[in-house]
């Protein structure tokens, strides 16, 4: 008994979701992908056409320029603080 009354309860369920057949399908709200194409401010540009301008670049490519950036300048800077100190081998060798 207690099955039945499940099994109806989700029939119930089932049919409270579903629009009746009177109303077309045009007329359920659905939301989709409308906000992708709504544009705020000035459109985004790649980062060469207009390269003294990151205010204007896209956003992967001002990541992608800036993490470049800060890893050319540790890299120059770790060369130019490390480049006197080389090792010196001072192996005498016996003749």
């Amino acid at each position: 008994m207690a099955t039945l009354l499940a099994a109806a309860g989700r029939r119930a369920a089932i049919l409270a979701r579903t629009p009746p057949p009177s109303q077309p399908a045009s007329l359920i709200p659905r939301r989709g992908l409308a906000g992708a194409a709504d544009h705020h401010g000035p459109p985004k540009v790649n980062c060469w056409q207009d390269p003294m301008s990151p205010s204007k670049w896209k956003e992967e490519h001002f990541v992608i320029v800036s993490l470049s950036g800060w890893g050319l300048l540790f890299y120059s800077g770790y060369k130019f603080f490390t480049k006197g100190k080389k090792e010196e081998n001072t192996v005498k060798t016996a003749h």
